[in-house]
């Protein structure tokens, strides 16, 4: 009676239920996963402030090209908008809690060092070029800053204004 039929119609059929092996629709899934994304708040970002009002980043913005600031700009754009989600090439996991947003251009690396505060926050601690890796002293320059902005977040925050 269902001889030539798939097997798992054959299951279907007897049983009066689903496919016992049903094929994923995998262009489905990627719609929904960027549905999700869509419904995601932004997360806001702020900037590191050290004790005497200097904010490290926009220190660092002075000294680079326009063209690597608007880039760098854009990179802290994505990560308002993605967050946690934000990936190589653009950002990328280094140690301790410690993140680096990457922009690239004319072959000059320029990297920003950044951490998250719970899920709603992230605090961008200060910029620098890089030639091959990140140095472990910029890294640890971040993680103290992450700790004195964890410890104090309203006096670390810079406002614009």
């Amino acid at each position: 009676m269902f001889s030539g039929a798939p097997p798992d119609l054959v299951a279907a059929t007897a049983s009066h239920c689903l496919p016992l092996n049903p094929v994923r629709n995998y262009a489905n899934d990627a719609i929904l996963r960027n549905v999700k994304r869509n419904k995601l708040p932004n997360i806001k970002v702020v900037l590191y402030k050290e004790n005497d009002e200097a904010v490290p980043l926009l220190d660092w913005f002075d000294e680079i090209p326009a063209r690597a600031r608007a880039k760098c700009l854009a990179r802290i754009e994505r990560l308002g908008k993605l967050g946690h989600e934000l990936r190589r090439p653009e950002a990328d996991y280094l140690r301790d809690g410690i993140h680096e947003l990457r922009a690239s251009l004319q072959g000059v690396h320029y990297r920003m060092l950044y951490f998250f505060h719970g899920r709603v926050a992230v605090v961008i601690s200060h910029g620098m070029v890089k030639i091959r890796e990140v140095p472990p002293a910029e890294i640890d320059r971040a993680i103290d800053r992450m700790q004195k902005y964890l410890s104090a977040p309203a006096k670390h925050t810079f406002e614009e204004g």
